[in-house]
């Protein structure tokens, strides 16, 4: 009962594939730049219908660019291959998402952002009140800007009176009375799960076939503002690395970090970028001829392909191993 985890494909979001580009605009004009930066990718084999052989996961086993990993933790009980795959594909989405807004508000874009319902829990407060697909417009009569904004206004609940909950269904106005309850953290909560749909200034495509997940989002987003601006950021130089993004800039760790680590070096790169939550992982695992450097916000990206672009002193970014 056990997948095998492998470095997959390299995809540099500042080129083409398939004889498109990665990343392009509308009605917006990009600059050129230089240089290779890497989306990395983990090819798992196998699935519940058909399972590695064992002298596969022997040599898997015996390989430190792979992992060997019980099925239930990639394809959990109850769910089949194609919902998995579908997740994937939502979750890279709302990644490229998060890349585009981020990218675009540390250019100075104004970016208006709408919350909605992704998802309303059974027996939560939000129960037969709040409707999946409904946008949050105000509680208490303020509009949240952004997921911590929402988190704050529901915290701000005495313990008695009902949040007064207006919501867009349908294009038409809901008032709704809920009253939160306390997780186990106690923290206050609706019993939802937000999304975020943008407004975004500059219409921007990012086209990358049979990559699935949040991991991407980093990359996407120093891809953005490479092509966005003026000269090429990294020089030249061959980049990779992972990374979840949110809206707040803040990397995420991700899964299969040390089989991207081997998928950078093949690709041929000389220089990664990965999540500081995954240094544990990281350390005593980097192959011949990588140096790693540690992100936990874009700026931290941002900062980091910049000084490689320029060929800048490289001691003083903060790596793994460093304090």
């Amino acid at each position: 009962p056990y997948v095998i985890e492998r470095p997959g494909p390299a995809f540099n979001v500042l080129g083409k594939q398939d004889g498109t580009s990665v990343i392009s605009f509308k009605d917006t004009e990009g600059f050129p730049t230089t240089g290779s930066l890497d989306l990395l990718t983990v090819s798992v084999v196998g699935n519940r219908e058909q399972t590695p052989t064992w002298p596969e996961i022997i040599a898997a086993w015996l390989d430190p660019a792979q992992t060997v990993s019980p099925i239930d933790e990639v394809y959990p009980v109850g769910t089949t291959v194609e919902q998995s795959e579908a997740e994937s594909t939502a979750m890279m989405e709302q990644s490229q998402q998060n890349a585009i807004y981020v990218a675009l508000a540390k250019l100075g874009y104004e970016i208006p952002i709408h919350i909605y319902a992704q998802q309303v829990n059974k027996n939560s407060p939000s129960s037969g009140k709040v409707v999946a697909g409904d946008y949050i417009e105000k509680v208490n009569g303020v509009h949240p800007k952004d997921f911590a904004g929402l988190r704050k206004l529901v915290e701000s609940f005495d313990g008695k009176n009902p949040l007064r909950v207006e919501v867009s269904r349908k294009g038409e106005p809901v008032t709704l009375e809920i009253s939160p309850r306390k997780n186990d953290a106690g923290d206050y909560m609706l019993g939802i799960a937000v999304g975020f749909k943008f407004d975004f200034p500059v219409n921007v495509e990012l086209k990358l076939s049979d990559v699935g997940g949040p991991s991407g989002g980093m990359i996407f987003a120093l891809g953005i503002y490479d092509s966005l601006t003026k000269g090429p950021l990294i020089g030249g130089k061959h980049i990779a690395g992972t990374g979840t993004i949110d809206t707040s800039g803040a990397v995420g760790p991700i899964g299969g970090i040390r089989q991207k680590l081997f998928a950078a070096q093949r690709a041929g790169a000389k220089y990664f970028l990965a999540p500081i939550e995954n240094c544990s992982e990281v350390n005593g695992h980097i192959p011949a001829g990588l140096q790693v450097f540690r992100v936990e916000k874009f700026d931290d990206a941002l900062a980091a392909v910049t000084a490689i672009g320029s060929n800048s002193d490289l001691s003083k970014l903060a790596t793994c191993a460093s304090k």
